[in-house]
């Protein structure tokens, strides 16, 4: 059965162990006897917190009680739960962005969630809805352990090194679907463009690890062009993507997936062909990142678009 570390939280008049699982070596672990759905004592959520915190990506099987109003009345426990900044949010939710394959969302490219504003998110909590009969997993990498393995003299030019984030982009790259329906993902994704400058190394604000902040969004590092910026960008993902430094989770109707949006990277798979895949995703309000020299993220463009006007 693997190792497994048993932390003593308050669930009702009892100490009960909340058994934790881990799934991977470096990044993530299945938190087994929770129901997301209860109305959680204080001590189960400060332990959720802390093994979220430690192992960047958690897991729960079989919260077939949750549905939206109970995911954002969970989501609203662990803080202040917002909106996606451009996508509108699913039918029947105050909150929840709505993640269906029918519609083209199938993120299947490396990211951090929404790094092309300044607070990104903190975490997210991802409900399984439809699943394929086979494939549809999604990956995680533990972008903290990736900077820890950096050889010396590129950790040393990471350190110092800004990049400049958008959600104006190849989507093709992405989505991977037809013409039209690429167009309308774009008219809503990108319907207020946003360009933000984040420090490459971030510093953790609760573990004070420090973290690569990378993935799809970036346009181009500071002070680099374009294909300079595409090479660096190749080689510090292929040292957050090494598969010894990823969880990958094969996913079941009512699993839940939390993860730590300011220590990971993650990717859909798209290799379910025309299975539907729907989840539901709710959305914890983040900080605005600090580098190494204490200098903090800014948003350095917003504006809408042209051919969103157009669309409208």
């Amino acid at each position: 059965m693997g190792n497994l570390t048993k932390t003593f939280v308050n669930k009702t008049d009892a100490n009960i162990p909340l058994d934790i699982a881990p799934v991977g070596g470096r990044i993530g672990a299945e938190i087994r006897g929770v129901n997301l759905g209860e109305e959680l004592g204080d001590d189960t959520i400060k332990a959720i917190r802390a093994a979220l915190v430690r192992h960047k990506v958690i897991f729960f099987r079989e919260q077939h009680a949750l549905d939206n109003a109970s995911q954002e009345a969970f989501a609203g426990r662990l803080g202040k739960i917002i909106a996606h900044p451009t996508v509108p949010v699913a039918t029947g939710s105050t909150a929840l962005l709505e993640l269906d394959s029918t519609e083209g969302y199938a993120a299947s490219s490396w990211h951090t969630d929404v790094t092309f504003v300044d607070a990104y998110p903190e975490a997210s909590i991802l409900r399984a809805i439809n699943v394929p009969e086979a494939g549809g997993d999604t990956l995680w990498a533990n972008c903290a352990t990736a900077y820890q393995e950096l050889p010396d003299p590129l950790r040393a030019l990471v350190d110092e090194l800004w990049a400049v984030h958008t959600n104006l982009y190849d989507y093709a790259t992405v989505v991977g679907t037809g013409n039209e329906r690429l167009s309308q993902y774009k008219n809503v994704f990108a319907s207020t463009i946003y360009e933000t400058e984040h420090p490459v190394v971030r510093v953790h604000p609760e573990s004070g690890e420090r973290v690569l902040l990378l993935g799809h969004f970036i346009k181009n590092f500071v002070g680099f062009n374009q294909t300079d910026s595409a090479r660096l960008l190749n080689i510090l993902q292929d040292h957050v993507t090494r598969p010894e430094n990823t969880v990958r989770w094969r996913w079941q109707v009512g699993d839940v997936a939390i993860w730590d949006n300011r220590a990971t990277q993650h990717r859909a798979i798209a290799d379910f062909g025309d299975q539907r895949r729907t989840l539901r995703r709710a959305t914890i309000e983040g900080d605005v990142p600090v580098g190494i020299d204490g200098r903090r993220s800014r948003i350095i463009k917003k504006e809408r678009p042209a051919f969103a006007e157009q669309a409208a």
